[in-house]
């Protein structure tokens, strides 16, 4: 193959692995990834540097490192020879962040796979049976620009999106008294995570433009979340009658509750997790959502389980540092290839 330009989508791992293979064959590479390292970071995200057993990168924990996993515990179960009274189908999509409509719902819904049960991508110790929704809403206010010198003639957008912001924020205060009965949720959270607008220092601003993101314990409705912010800010606006707010939904992700049949899954996995880590491994659930929730949407038991550190905040999951031990990469290989081993009878023969 002669040299040429290549983009390598995805970074920790895989993506390191695959970009030193072909920038050994003499490639020109460029590697992204799906959300951007960010600032702050001491090591290279993408040089997969190796230091105290870690191995640092974009994505080394969230979740490159379970491709790896799977992968290899496939090619294990391979090389054993052993029986195995089934198949096994490994997914690796992309579109988690945008919501996961092209990726595992789309295999889902037009019949592509009929899983009996799925071990998604984890993060941790511990195998996740639930997890929580998610809502991202954008805000747009829109007023009308004046000249600073005669504020009085516009329509400022920012004072009426600051009131918006002023009763989201007051609202946030009360979401600590809502509290999961599942470990490991614990509270709905509420952020602001973007905001944009203005034309000038010297000019009354006539746009501002802002995206919340909500995130729902498994016990919310989402339609009533959804609603119950819709309305806050309806009658926030209120207040500001010229200016003009419009609300666009961006993501509505489904929380992750166990269903019937998983009881089965979270217990080989556990049990095959606290042997071969050495301490118990439990279920539980994340404050986070993912992608598990099409698998349960269409009937699938499914936990979450892979390489990762005890927390996502010893990884610095989606954080400058990213970091994964690579101690755990190799015992989370061998727990998924033990627990696919029970599972599908090779551990009997």
């Amino acid at each position: 193959m002669s040299p040429s330009r290549v983009t390598v989508i995805g970074a920790g791992i895989v993506g390191t692995v695959a970009a030193s293979y072909l920038l050994r064959d003499g490639h020109d590479v460029t590697v992204i990834d799906r959300v951007p390292p960010g600032e702050g970071w001491t090591r290279d995200p993408y040089g997969a540097e190796v230091l105290d057993g870690w191995m640092y990168g974009r994505g080394a924990a969230v979740s490159k490192s379970d491709f790896a996993t799977y992968a290899f515990a496939l090619l294990a179960l391979q090389e054993s020879g052993a029986e195995l009274a089934g198949t096994v189908e490994l997914h690796l999509t992309y579109d988690e962040e945008a919501g996961g409509e092209i990726g595992p719902l789309r295999l889902l819904r037009d019949g592509l796979s009929r899983p009996d049960y799925a071990i998604c991508a984890g993060f941790a110790h511990n195998v996740v049976i639930a997890h929580n929704g998610c809502l991202h809403l954008e805000v747009e206010v829109r007023g009308r620009s004046a000249h600073a010198a005669m504020p009085f003639t516009g329509i400022d957008a920012l004072e009426a999106a600051s009131h918006l912001l002023s009763a989201l924020y007051a609202r946030r205060k009360g979401l600590a008294a809502r509290v999961s009965t599942i470990p490991g949720i614990g509270s709905p959270q509420l952020t602001v995570g973007l905001i944009e607008g203005g034309i000038n220092t010297n000019v009354v601003p006539d746009r501002v433009a802002f995206r919340l993101d909500r995130r729902m314990i498994p016990e919310e409705d989402p339609a009533l979340v959804e609603a119950e912010l819709r309305k806050l800010l309806a009658d926030a606006a209120q207040t500001f009658p010229d200016a003009r707010v419009e609300i666009r939904r961006i993501l509505l992700a489904a929380p992750l509750m166990p269903l019937a049949g998983s009881e089965r899954l979270s217990e080989v996995v556990c049990r095959h997790a606290s042997r071969i880590m050495g301490e118990p491994v439990a279920a539980k659930g994340v404050p986070l959502y993912t992608d598990a929730r099409h698998y349960a949407a269409a009937g699938v038991p499914i936990v979450l389980y892979g390489a990762g550190p005890h927390t996502i905040e010893e990884a610095n999951a989606h954080r400058a540092d990213e970091r994964l031990p690579l101690a755990d990469l190799f015992k989370a290989t061998e727990v998924v290839a033990q627990s696919l081993l029970t599972l599908l009878g090779g551990d009997r023969a």
